[in-house]
């Protein structure tokens, strides 16, 4: 029983040795009283045996003849009782309390609280938590309220399109009873009341749920597919990001993954997405859940772009406005640690989004940390692009549910092929993708799969094309090794057919350091708007003149108003290089970036000559290095 008390207990600080009369608040139950304790009644019925008194408007009993000692009483009047006893079918009995002197002490209901967990269909439950979303449908209005095991629907109804309990807004904390039902497939609560929590109430619930979160959020301890010291600086980053995608989920706000759309883009993204929406299905009592809480979408561009975030930020708006939920967390893999990102997280400032980045491009912390609430970058720990976030990104997932571990083990492999790199773990890792029964070539494949996916796909997700030619997500294994053949041996003649036009026309010639550049004009002997495209034919071509000829070797691949960057063997920093460049050619509009070695850059079309030339300088004066080798490509 709680009691609080009522004025005529005097000072709270004073003993106060007289017997308690309690008064029960209007929805208190049996479970809110005692035997033997004194409550203040009131008659609402008269029989010869005796009186019925109401203590609440759900406890009522009779008090019999045999204990009013003689006493009359009107329907309406008021009397003090005590109760004797409850029996095993609810009925309550009654006798008159023998006090005079007395303090009054209030009682306030406390219902039992059904976990969202345990709520059952058919069960009458209170639920006690956080108003994590309110919709407003042509009918009922539907509350989403989170407590510390999930988060459950509830429909309250009062007329078709009206909003029910206006005075509920999301993050108040409630106490909710209702009817379990099942609606359309999911388990939804009907409400018959919503009380929001004050006081004491609140802040002890706020407690208990801030508690149970963030117990719930923490990251599984995983063992590492393969060890390898340089990544372990990473692992504590990554686990804070794996902590706050799970609390985006326990506390109902959607996410949204915004990933470059390449194969290592998609390594980084289809297992977090896979991770996260195994999570949501956790969490949220709607089987359906995950679909309006989760967003993947793929960007062409290594960065963040306007176009991107006002897309973005529209659906997100939209989103608030028609379903009530909150703003998403905005996740990005592969992209998002430069410069050129800055803008697009400057718009987003001006809402609830916050943002978390797992990318390898060469970053530019001071630009863009203070708009970060995660940034995880090999960079940022004195290692280099050669941990690609596909690596990165199968551990992340495996923090978020450790359930995937063995449906990951050749995604990293197929990260670091798809992005060439020379990570001195790459031969572990396609050892560990042979227990999963692909060999190097396999792998390969499958890059080259995703990449010319990808390149189809454009702006959309493409969702279960690609889980199926990763498989990862896939319930075909048969069409999974057909996909994969069939596209990466489309991607391998489209390859052949670019290059056969392109090579007769590539110029060559030895710089002052040595190192072979080699030039090719994609704007008049290349296919445009086909696979592949400009970052992919460099990157092909330059692959074949370092086979032909061996390093150092520096490929451009330039069209009217960009230039794609490839290296090896050459210490090439061309995020330094873009912004000398922007300086130094006046008007020529130079921007772009990418790895130290692998780039893209942007700039002026009348001003293309005047950029090239004075980037073949820059490159001229650039030092080797035999144990410098490019790991990525552009699109």
């Amino acid at each position: 029983m709680t009691d609080s008390s009522a004025g005529d207990s005097g000072d709270a600080g004073d003993a106060d040795s007289r017997p308690i009369v309690y008064d029960l608040a209007p929805d208190c139950t049996l479970t809110d009283v005692d035997v033997g304790a004194r409550y203040h009644a009131t008659v609402n019925g008269v029989v010869e045996y005796g009186v019925f008194v109401d203590l609440s408007e759900n406890v009522s009993g009779l008090l019999h003849e045999s204990n009013l000692n003689g006493e009359e009483y009107d329907v309406g009047d008021d009397v003090v009782v005590k109760l004797e006893e409850i029996k095993e079918n609810g009925d309550v009995s009654f006798a008159l309390a023998d006090v005079d002197d007395y303090r009054t002490l209030d009682v306030e209901h406390e219902p039992e609280i059904t976990a969202v967990d345990d709520a059952r269909v058919g069960e009458t439950v209170t639920v006690e938590g956080e108003i994590t979303q309110i919709k407003q449908t042509g009918g009922p209005t539907i509350f989403h309220v989170a407590d510390e095991t999930g988060i459950i629907g509830a429909a309250a109804f009062e007329e078709a399109g009206v909003r029910a309990y206006p005075a509920v807004e999301v993050g108040d904390l409630v106490r909710l009873n209702g009817t379990v039902e099942e609606h359309e497939g999911e388990t939804q609560l009907e409400v018959e009341g919503i009380t929001v929590l004050e006081g004491d109430t609140a802040a002890t619930a706020r407690e208990r749920l801030d508690e149970a979160t963030a117990e719930r959020a923490e990251p599984a301890s995983v063992e590492p597919h393969v060890e390898w010291e340089a990544f372990e600086s990473l692992r504590e980053e990554l686990a804070e990001v794996a902590r706050l995608l799970r609390r985006t989920v326990l506390e109902g706000r959607p996410i949204r993954i915004r990933h470059h759309a390449d194969g290592d883009g998609m390594c980084a993204s289809i297992p977090v997405q896979l991770a996260l929406e195994n999570f949501i299905d956790e969490v949220h009592a709607d089987d359906d859940a995950a679909r309006h809480h989760l967003k993947r979408l793929p960007s062409k561009a290594p960065f963040y772009e306007m176009e991107d975030v006002t897309r973005d930020l529209n659906f997100a708006l939209e989103g608030r406005a028609r379903h009530g939920q909150k703003l998403p967390f905005l996740l990005m893999l592969d992209n998002g640690s430069t410069e050129e990102d800055v803008p697009a997280y400057k718009n987003l400032t001006h809402y609830d989004v916050p943002i978390a980045v797992v990318d390898h491009h060469h970053p530019d912390p001071e630009a863009v940390n203070d708009l970060l609430d995660a940034h995880v970058n090999p960079y940022l720990h004195g290692e280099d692009y050669r941990i690609t976030t596909g690596m990165m990104c199968v551990e992340l997932a495996r923090m978020i549910d450790p359930g995937l571990t063995d449906e990951l083990r050749h995604v990293p492999a197929v990260a670091g092929l798809s992005d060439r790199s020379k990570a001195e773990v790459m031969d572990e890792f396609v050892e560990l993708a042979g227990t999963a029964g692909y060999d190097r070539d396999e792998l390969g494949d499958i890059g080259e799969a995703l990449d010319y996916a990808a390149h189809w796909l454009r702006y959309s997700e493409g969702k279960t094309l690609v889980n199926d030619v990763l498989n990862v997500g896939c319930d075909d294994e048969s069409r999974h090794h057909e996909l994969v053949e069939f596209l990466a041996t489309r991607a391998a003649r489209d390859v052949n057919e670019q290059l056969e036009m392109v090579e007769p026309h590539v110029e060559h010639e030895t710089l002052e350091s040595g190192a072979h550049l080699y030039t090719a004009d994609l704007e008049n002997f290349a296919q445009r708007f086909t696979y592949p495209a400009p970052g992919n034919t460099t990157g092909e071509l330059h692959d074949r003149k370092v086979r032909e000829h061996g390093e150092p070797v520096i490929t451009i691949g330039y069209g009217p108003d960009f230039a794609v960057l490839r290296s090896d063997g050459v210490r090439l920093d061309i995020p330094q290089m873009v912004t000398e460049l922007n300086e130094e050619v006046t008007g020529g509009g130079v921007s772009g970036g990418g790895h130290l070695v692998v780039g893209s850059i942007k700039f002026v079309k009348g001003r293309r000559e005047d950029v090239i030339d004075a980037l073949v300088e820059k490159m001229g004066e650039a030092e080797l290095d035999e144990e410098l080798s490019s790991t990525a490509t552009l699109d």
